[in-house]
């Protein structure tokens, strides 16, 4: 059982850190952390990292029990976890069940009926050798057993010759994530393969208490919006431009092997005032290479029309921002969002920010939350993500630290009081 720790150096940070995946796990070393707070009960929450690590925790992330995944199609990271409207968990990953040619074969759901306890495979998705599967995210429609996910399939990951193409895709169950709909692309432009600004990714769906399915990428320095109204059997006749990403979504941060700024989506289904509004959240560096920023567009009209991009962080320029991630509380609305930040830091030291709004978006307040600097010298692989989940006032960021050179994944459990205290 992994507990709370206090480790405060250089200021008093009044917030409990908890170490979830510590580094001394074996095999990979953990990181790319993903989060859910249960939709039923905020002190049910499960966390995943990479490869195959699971945490749950039953006292609102102050505690966990960590146990393995396993599945008969492999388990090779991208982790990513959600909470339906029944407190059912869903666990997605990529796909490695070992042979020739089978990597990134398809994508893989496993379901659990027990608060994370026990994980049983559900279904592979996408399956599509010889092509490759990898960076989905699922989305749950707040009142009925409908998930979908959509992700970038790579006609041969990393090829460098321009007939290999990349491109999104999107399915959807309406049973429980029992049965699913077969793979369709949804962009209208191809990208490469080569894992880069050329390459759409970052495509997280939103469901709608209406049903529409909402899905933003990034992709040539630009993020673009599709929907649809019937369970993703048709899509808009042309992918509508939302905001420039400039600098692209695949950012230089020294230190880090790669870094970005991929655009995460989310809408409001708390039936108040801001109810269906569409939110988007990613990183750029329009003030340029040695400044990446966290910024936010939203829609109030089904992605008809977006709004100028706000700076959610409220620093001075100079500094980087990067892995931005965004949920909502849809028991309240209020939207958090979670980011490694180096304001104020020398080298490669790096802290992690949580920043909130609770008028849908117009402005944001933000504070450090990690009570240990994080040193990012090189050292290996970071992930691509961090993650935070919120439900019924239970606010949960998850992050990637370092110690001694190596990774660990943890967790600051918080209410939006003690955020404003």
């Amino acid at each position: 059982m992994i507990t709370a720790l206090a480790l405060v150096i250089g200021q008093t940070i009044p917030f409990v850190n908890v170490e979830v995946f510590p580094s001394t796990l074996p095999g990979f070393q953990p990181c790319e952390p993903s989060i859910a707070v249960s939709s039923v009960d905020p002190k049910t929450v499960v966390a995943g990292a990479i490869l195959d690590n699971v945490a749950i925790s039953n006292d609102g992330g102050m505690t966990w029990k960590l146990s393995k995944l396993t599945s008969q199609y492999g388990v090779f990271g991208d982790p990513s976890l959600i909470s339906d409207h029944v407190g059912d968990f869903y666990y997605l990953h990529l796909a490695n069940p070992g042979g020739s040619g089978k990597w990134l074969e398809r994508i893989v759901c496993q379901k659990s009926t027990d608060s994370g306890k026990s994980f049983s495979t559900a279904a592979g998705i996408g399956y599509n050798l010889p092509k490759n599967q990898d960076k989905q995210w699922p989305a749950v429609h707040p009142s009925k057993p409908t998930i979908a996910v959509s992700w970038t399939q790579f006609d041969k990951y990393g090829a460098k010759e321009p007939q290999f193409k990349s491109n999104i895709m999107f399915s959807l169950s309406t049973d429980g994530a029992q049965n699913w709909s077969n793979a369709i692309q949804i962009n209208d432009v191809s990208g490469d393969c080569l894992d880069g600004d050329m390459t759409p990714e970052g495509a997280i769906p939103a469901i709608g208490r209406d049903g529409g399915v909402n899905v933003v990428w990034a992709f040539d320095g630009k993020l673009w919006f599709d929907r649809s109204i019937d369970n993703g059997k048709t899509w808009l006749a042309k992918d509508k431009l939302v905001a420039i990403q400039t600098g692209g979504w695949d950012i230089e941060i020294p230190g880090v092997g790669r870094a970005n700024g991929m655009p995460v989506t989310m809408v409001d289904n708390s039936g108040g005032k801001n109810d269906g509004t569409i939110y988007v959240l990613y990183g750029d560096q329009l003030k340029g290479v040695n400044d990446s920023d966290v910024w936010l567009v939203k829609s109030a009209d089904q992605g008809v029309t977006w709004s100028a991009p706000l700076r959610v962080n409220k620093d001075l320029q100079g500094a980087h921002k990067f892995f931005p991630w965004l949920t909502i509380d849809q028991s309240t609305g209020n939207l958090y969002a979670v980011f490694y930040d180096r304001r104020g830091c020398s080298g490669m030291d790096t802290n992690v920010y949580v920043a909130w709004s609770t008028d849908g978006g117009v402005s944001f307040k933000e504070r450090r939350i990690n009570r240990e600097v994080i040193d990012m010298k090189p050292a290996g692989f970071f992930g691509d993500y961090n993650n935070i989940s919120a439900s019924k006032g239970k606010i949960v960021p998850i992050w990637t630290g370092v110690k001694g050179g190596k990774t660990s994944v943890w967790v600051a459990p918080l209410t939006l009081a003690e955020l404003t205290r």
